[in-house]
């Protein structure tokens, strides 16, 4: 399994693979230069249950923290995985 990033300035997306098969996608988009809004999660159904878009979700908190900004959780997803993990709140707008 693995993560790639791509963003391009104004919108960008965390990718995850299993055995080179796309697996899934967390899409999001800059809102300014401190924070990114995360608008979208999905897993492909032959991959659900393995923890996917969980890791998609701590690969943009991983981002977030390393470029020192915030993310705005409005995929109902993310915002669950937010909701649940006290540990994320540090970069929650």
């Amino acid at each position: 399994m693995n993560i790639e990033q791509e963003d391009d300035g104004a919108r960008g997306r965390f990718v995850i693979y299993e055995n080179g098969v796309f697996a899934g996608e967390m899409t999001y988009t800059w809102a300014g230069e401190d924070k990114f809004i995360i608008d979208h999660t999905e897993v492909e159904s032959k991959f659900e249950g393995k923890g996917f878009g969980k890791l998609l979700v701590m690969k943009a908190v991983e981002f977030a923290r390393k470029k020192e900004v915030k993310i705005l959780p409005l995929c109902p997803f993310a915002l669950a995985v937010f909701n649940k993990d006290k540990a994320i709140q540090d970069v929650r707008f």
